[in-house]
């Protein structure tokens, strides 16, 4: 009788599905930190993140020359802000970058619960923000990035720092709309 790695042919279950690519794929996908905790989503850490983030835009607004331009809503625009642009980001810096910094053994090193990946990784995200904005504007979003950082590793899962990152967009797009720095056109 012969066993599974001796005929070289992929483990099936019952259906016939292949296990081992499931079993690849998953782990891929958890590797990256596409997991689902949901307990992250009613963590006081992540309702307290939400909430400040909220009251730091509501209070501090008029005082970032970063918000101080005016332009017009428009649905594209609003759709990459708070989906594509949080998805993507944060899967690749979050997800990828600060997935594999925190592998190394100077990535585990942590301060006030920051870990030196999550801080590296949003050096990076500033840097990256440099390319299409400037430098102020690209400062602001150093500390949403260790937040969303923070999360990462509390709930070694990327879903909440998309929340999150989401959530923050959506937020800046409303204080433009309340400052009157966004046109919304009526439908």
């Amino acid at each position: 009788m012969t066993n599974q790695a001796e005929t070289n042919e992929p483990e099936t279950n019952k259906s016939g599905n292949d296990t081992s690519w499931r079993s690849f794929s998953i782990g891929l996908l958890h590797q990256v930190g596409l997991k689902h905790k949901p307990r992250c989503y009613r963590n006081s850490r992540f309702m307290l993140a939400m909430l400040a983030g909220a009251l730091f835009l509501l209070l501090f607004h008029d005082l970032m020359p970063a918000f101080s331009s005016s332009f017009k809503f428009n649905w594209t625009v609003f759709l990459s802000l708070v989906i594509w642009q949080p998805l993507i980001e944060e899967v690749l810096f979050r997800g990828i970058i600060q997935g594999q910094f925190a592998k190394r053994e100077w990535g585990k090193h942590s301060w006030l619960n920051i870990s030196s990946a999550n801080l590296a990784t949003s050096v990076l995200f500033v840097v990256m923000h440099m390319i299409n904005s400037s430098p102020l504007f690209a400062l602001t979003v150093f500390v949403p990035s260790l937040v969303f950082g923070y999360l990462r590793d509390y709930c070694n899962s990327v879903y909440p720092c998309i929340i999150l990152h989401s959530a923050y967009n959506a937020m800046v797009i409303a204080g433009l709309m309340l400052h009157r720095n966004m046109e919304f056109p009526l439908l």
